[in-house]
């Protein structure tokens, strides 16, 4: 079952920080199209305001700009909400090698501001983004929640203290947390533009452009691509699993592998391009090799992620073709 045959109360309000993100911008254009009454929180910092332009005129959708490290800010977006999902965060792992500070001001410290508005104003649910970077060096595959090694960046550190946050809050308040560790996610509206883009959208525009893409290290290196309609099913699902279920973090992939440099060759493939990739240097923190069990998920939040990694980019493809072609 996907998410759009899932229910809530209604009359239910959802908050999504984060909410003109690649992520948070998908699941506002989702919860309003199932009729629930969405508010969007961001600074605009690093979403961008045509992600969610086209949602302005859904008498359901609200938006907030505001910034999650300004604790009224997220008292006031809380006040009445049912649900929060909380996807506000820098992202990149060589970006906050770069600028460790900022990120802990605001993926630490925004994650804690937010954890503690939902908690005053009453929401029933909290469910946050964590990601794979948790899992650092650790060797073995596939990953499994429990079982984690020396973190490689201050973006994993990050994360990893949102996950202890929302596990105490659970313990120490009675807040359902409930930590979504996403595993590459793609698809549409994830920007291809600059040096920290993700790599599939990235690939993806060069290519369309006529332009070598570079792939860091030999190509070999290997990912859980998670198509972004398994990642909406993942939160409503977690929002909607029972308090047995909370103070928990959960992988949330298909449970897949592709290697960087198969995925490259596959691209060409499909838009129709003979061009050699460009081998750049390793990336700082990256992890070589990443690969969820995804059964945890699977038997407390009944996640059954409907999208494999072939049907995910071929959708990503056509949206690229797209929206590329109109800029």
């Amino acid at each position: 079952m996907g998410y759009k045959e899932l229910e809530f109360p209604e009359g239910s309000v959802f908050l999504i920080t984060g909410g003109a993100g690649f992520i948070g911008s998908n699941l506002c254009d989702a919860l309003t199209g199932m009729g629930y009454r969405v508010r969007c929180l961001d600074n605009l910092s690093t979403g961008k305001q045509e992600n969610i332009d086209f949602l302005s005129d859904r008498d359901n959708y609200t938006f907030i700009k505001g910034d999650i490290r300004d604790t009224d800010i997220c008292m006031a977006a809380c006040d009445g909400v049912d649900y929060v999902l909380h996807q506000a965060a820098w992202g990149s792992v060589p970006r906050s090698i770069e600028m460790p500070q900022l990120y802990e001001e605001i993926n630490i410290r925004g994650t804690l501001n937010m954890m503690e508005a939902a908690r005053q104003q009453g929401a029933k649910k909290f469910v946050y983004a964590s990601s794979s970077s948790v899992y650092g060096d650790h060797p073995i595959l596939p990953k499994v929640e429990g079982q984690e090694g020396n973190l490689l960046s201050p973006y994993a550190v990050t994360k990893r203290v949102g996950e202890e946050y929302g596990k105490l809050y659970k313990r120490l308040y009675g807040l359902d947390t409930y930590g979504m560790r996403y595993f590459n996610v793609f698809g549409r509206r994830q920007d291809p533009d600059g040096s920290y883009a993700a790599v599939i959208p990235r690939f993806i525009r060069q290519l369309l452009q006529g332009e070598a893409p570079t792939i860091n290290g030999d190509g070999r290196q290997s990912r859980d691509f998670t198509y972004i309609d398994n990642v909406i099913e993942a939160n409503l699902k977690a929002a909607l699993a029972p308090s047995e279920a909370a103070g928990e973090v959960y992988n949330i992939a298909y449970g897949g592998r592709e290697y960087l440099i198969d995925i490259y060759y596959d691209l060409c493939r499909a838009l129709g391009v003979e061009r050699e990739p460009v081998f750049g240097p390793d990336r700082a923190g990256d992890i070589k090799h990443s690969n969820a069990d995804i059964s945890k998920a699977r038997k407390l939040l009944g996640y059954e992620p409907e999208y494999d990694f072939a049907e995910g980019i071929d959708l990503a493809i056509a949206w690229y073709k797209e929206n590329l072609s109109e800029k």
